[in-house]
């Protein structure tokens, strides 16, 4: 969560007229990457833990991509996008991470099911 204050302070010093634009979207992206983790966290199954996972990765993506809009817009430094970049990709890698040991340790406990 401090990534999504990061983000809301970083934005904060945007045009006012991007309020309602890039503003309220990178906000919204980076909100909903870890809202979708607890979210997912609170369901029934990995499987739809899973789900909500790629939902947060979509997320993240949104907000890739935003940064990057928001850097040639002069909108964020060259040091705030390389500072907030890496951390958005080791994000990412953590959430691929999780997805996978989610996924494979669900193999593990169905193969061991089947072999009852």
């Amino acid at each position: 969560m401090k990534f999504v204050v990061e983000i809301y302070q970083e934005t904060s010093k945007f045009p006012k007229e991007e309020i309602f634009g890039i503003t309220s979207q990178m906000r919204r992206s980076a909100i909903s990457i870890s809202s979708n983790i607890a979210e997912g966290s609170g369901r029934q199954t990995d499987k739809e833990f899973i789900q909500f996972l790629y939902y947060s990765l979509g997320s993240k993506e949104e907000l890739d991509t935003q940064l990057i809009i928001a850097k040639q817009l002069n909108y964020i430094t060259q040091n705030s996008f390389d500072r907030l970049s890496p951390q958005l990709e080791t994000i990412g890698k953590l959430l691929n991470g999780l997805i996978k040991y989610l996924k494979t340790s669900n193999k593990t406990i169905n193969q061991k099911k089947q072999t009852s």
